[in-house]
């Protein structure tokens, strides 16, 4: 997949698609804060004490990220990527518009006329957000998202400019290979195994998810090569 981003139009279309799986993996890790701290008035103290910390943490940085002489979460610059690259964002503009007016995640997909893989993407995410146990979305999230974060975007760093711009979306690569490679994937790996402990059948359930996480990253991956040759 990585060696196959090797023009400007090549990447756009990844942006195209890979976006949406950027914006979900905002919706997972705020559903794991949901389960694990207290977001609701009145206050009350929730779930492990380190798992408190280790998400909130996560938060702070993926979603108002300190990038010069301000702050943005990780998902508006990618966005801003997007524009410098001159990639369409009609798709996921009209996604978050739709969200935004109180549209459900699966209609706002189907009138944003997302495109299929992504879609199919973020329908496997949305099943663990409903309907999954707390540590099997924890384990969505470790093992399907941020263990995979630092090698796929250091070979995607090492695509060619053109002209500058790839610019701010190397910023983001480069962001993201820093703050997971050295911080998040440990932390992540970390409430894990707060979760589970000595469960059995908790990591035995943890395994099945990664496994259908994994399955639908390929099928992404796999719907994104098929839109090259397309």
């Amino acid at each position: 997949m990585y060696h196959q981003l090797s023009s400007l139009e090549r990447v756009r279309t990844f942006q195209e698609r890979h976006v949406f799986a950027v914006w979900d993996f905002m919706s997972l890790l705020k559903c794991l804060q949901r389960q694990l701290t207290s977001v609701e008035l009145p206050w009350l103290p929730s779930g492990p004490t380190a798992s408190r910390r280790l998400i909130n943490e996560i938060v702070l940085v993926e979603e108002s990220d300190e990038l010069g002489e301000g702050y943005i979460s990780h998902f508006e610059l990618y966005l801003d990527g997007m524009a410098r690259a001159g990639a369409q964002t009609t798709a996921v503009d009209a996604f978050l518009r739709l969200l935004g007016g109180g549209s459900s995640v699966a209609d706002a997909v189907k009138a944003a006329e997302v495109p299929s893989a992504a879609a199919e993407f973020m329908a496997v995410t949305w099943d663990v957000i409903d309907n999954a146990p707390v540590h099997c979305q924890a384990a969505a999230f470790a093992f399907g998202r941020e263990d995979l974060i630092p090698e796929m975007f250091e070979q995607v760093i090492k695509i060619e400019d053109e002209g500058g711009r790839l610019a701010v979306f190397k910023d983001y690569l480069a962001r993201h290979i820093e703050v997971d490679g050295e911080q998040h994937t440990p932390m992540a790996m970390q409430m894990l195994i707060d979760l589970c402990g000595d469960d059995e059948e908790r990591w035995t359930q943890c395994a099945e998810t990664v496994q259908r996480a994994l399955a639908a990253r390929v099928a992404l991956w796999d719907g994104i090569l098929a839109d090259f040759a397309g």
